[in-house]
């Protein structure tokens, strides 16, 4: 935001769902359970989050996705190679929009293989190409016996709400 709309910085206070939900989960404003996600799960960074978002605004969101999904996830682990060096699902630059599903699936064999190995069974997608690809072509083309979900429907399914009495 910051090399785009400078002046907007001054007017307006600018956040993007990373920073919202860290900010929620800092200050007490929500209160997470691990338990209710009890399948180990990862993290997947988009290209849209990572690379893409360095380049356009100068700031990456790489670690900002994992402790959000840590703070909902207990056993949280990791894909190889991860953050800037990670690969695409292969939706990216709206290919899960175009009529190439063949290559798309194709170009995300390297995802598939990524979640398998990590023997993940929860997937954090917070991109909706991602989630979508994972979801819906990944685990049919590549038998992948997971659950995908978005970051903040992680975080809503986890919250913990106070009794109404």
């Amino acid at each position: 935001m910051n090399r785009w709309f400078p002046e907007a910085l001054k007017e307006f206070k600018i956040l993007t769902v990373f920073d919202l939900l860290l900010e929620y989960i800092r200050d007490g404003r929500i209160q997470l359970d691990k338990s209710i996600h009890d399948l180990p799960g990862v993290y997947h960074d988009p290209c849209n989050y990572g690379r893409k978002s360095l380049k356009a605004f100068g700031q990456a969101y790489f670690e900002e996705g994992r402790e959000v999904a840590g703070s909902c996830i207990e056993d949280l682990r990791e894909l190889f190679p991860n953050r800037n060096g990670a690969y695409c699902c292969g939706a990216g630059g709206g290919a899960w929009a175009m009529p190439y599903g063949e290559e798309r699936v194709f170009y995300g064999r390297t995802k598939a293989r990524q979640i398998t190995e990590s023997g993940a069974k929860l997937i954090v997608a917070p991109c909706h190409n991602c989630r979508d690809q994972i979801m819906k072509s990944l685990t049919k083309e590549y038998d992948l016996d997971i659950e995908v979900k978005y970051l903040w429907e992680l975080v809503a399914d986890s919250l913990i709400l106070p009794n109404k009495q």
